[in-house]
């Protein structure tokens, strides 16, 4: 790898850890502010902040997996952070979209896993409803985690699309 290559991956890596700070901040804010049945609200019928603990998965599921769950998922998590590393490496240093999503992937995971080793569970705050709908609470590193997913499908896609383009041309 080149040093401007490894220059521009030193740079992702550096916003990953800059979310990544961001989520923790504003969990500890979370736990601090709100942990005890007070609530926010942001814009009224719209955006709350409201603590709650998630030892599940994502959106709440797998809740009573008790100590055995946690370490699955602290497992499940280091693997799919070596995953995405292993990725973000051997990704072209041309492809912005996936390193992008990559370290958006990075900060999410690592996010969510230090919560979960360090306090059993994961802090989550951030609370949209529209009318009647309800999203499940959620936090920084889950956002981050849905926008790089979507960056990569997004980049799965637009290849998928000019692989099928491609080979009806020839």
């Amino acid at each position: 790898m080149n040093r401007g290559a490894a220059l521009w991956r030193a740079a992702y890596l550096l916003a990953a850890g800059g979310i990544f700070l961001v989520d923790q901040m504003s969990k500890a804010w979370a736990a601090r502010a709100l942990r005890f049945g007070s609530e926010r609200v942001i814009v009224p019928g719209l955006l709350n902040f409201s603590y709650a603990e998630n030892r599940g998965i994502a959106f709440g599921q797998l809740q009573e997996g008790g100590p055995f769950g946690r370490w699955f998922l602290v497992v499940l998590a280091a693997l799919a952070a070596l995953f995405v590393l292993l990725y973000f490496f051997r990704t072209p240093r041309s492809d912005d979209r996936v390193l992008g999503a990559c370290a958006l992937l990075l900060a999410g995971i690592f996010g969510n896993l230090i919560d979960r080793v360090r306090l059993g569970f994961v802090i989550d705050f951030i609370d949209v409803h529209v009318g009647s709908y309800h999203w499940p609470t959620f936090n920084v590193a889950d956002a981050s985690i849905c926008i790089g997913a979507a960056l990569l499908a997004v980049d799965i896609f637009r290849k998928d699309a000019g692989t099928k383009r491609q080979s009806r041309s020839s």
